[in-house]
């Protein structure tokens, strides 16, 4: 079994057992999670595709950590000028595994 999930604005393939790194949630570390933004749903080889979303399915999961992404450099330059400003940035994460998966009826 499995489904497509949209959080954070990003699509995400996950079964039953997958540890996944997604956007930053407002979740406890050990908190249950229901994604209802299924775009997709396999089972038993059938294939329920959302219009845009499959009414009635949820992905389980549950939070085991919070983090931050690798570092990030932007460097803006402009030649001739004496103009440099180096930036780095690390995106917030939060680590799920999906517990659960279940499709309409």
């Amino acid at each position: 079994m499995l489904a497509v999930i949209k959080t954070g604005g990003k699509q995400y393939l996950v079964k039953p057992g997958d540890k996944l790194r997604v956007e930053k949630l407002e979740k406890k570390e050990g908190e249950e999670i229901l994604f209802s933004d299924v775009l997709l749903v396999e089972k038993n080889k059938k294939i329920e595709i959302g219009n845009p979303l499959v009414k009635d399915a949820k992905v389980e999961a549950k939070v085991l950590s919070h983090g931050k992404g690798d570092k990030i450099i932007v460097f803006k330059y402009k030649a001739k000028k004496r103009y440099s400003r180096k930036i780095g940035h690390r995106q917030l994460y939060t680590e799920v595994e999906i517990t659960g998966i279940h499709p309409v009826g």
